[in-house]
């Protein structure tokens, strides 16, 4: 599996948790990665993206003020911090990159991003 998610788990609304994606590829340091999650019953919606450097990020508006995507390219991983868990926050949390387009922009779609890991489960109760 190229990239593996952990730091899922069930948490109280308020409460914070912290996402790891460790990357199998030596490409990694050179391509843009992104978090995306799938709610139950719904599609799967960008949350947050990194370029290869780390200098811009991006992120969806209900990840705005609350999460913080980071990466340490020394160890092929990428970071998703998430504060303040609301419910709504409930999905299957999936890190991916995007391996055709060395060092290029942040996308938000996730057509572009063709390595993806396995997804971590965040359940946060009310």
């Amino acid at each position: 599996v190229p990239l593996v998610e952990s730091g899922g788990g069930s948490v109280q609304a308020g409460d914070s948790l912290t996402l790891s994606c460790v990357s199998s590829r030596r490409t990694f340091v050179s391509v843009a990665g992104g978090w995306f999650r799938q709610a139950p019953g719904k599609g799967r919606e960008f949350v947050a993206g990194i370029t290869w450097s780390g200098s811009f990020v991006l992120y969806a508006d209900s990840a705005k003020s609350r999460f913080a995507i980071s990466r340490d390219n020394s160890n092929n991983t990428m970071y998703l911090q998430m504060n303040d868990l609301k419910p709504e926050d409930t999905a299957v949390y999936y890190c991916a990159t995007d391996e055709q387009h060395m060092r290029a922009m942040i996308q938000t779609a996730e057509f572009y991003y063709n390595v993806w890991g396995q997804g971590t489960q965040v359940t946060v109760s009310s």
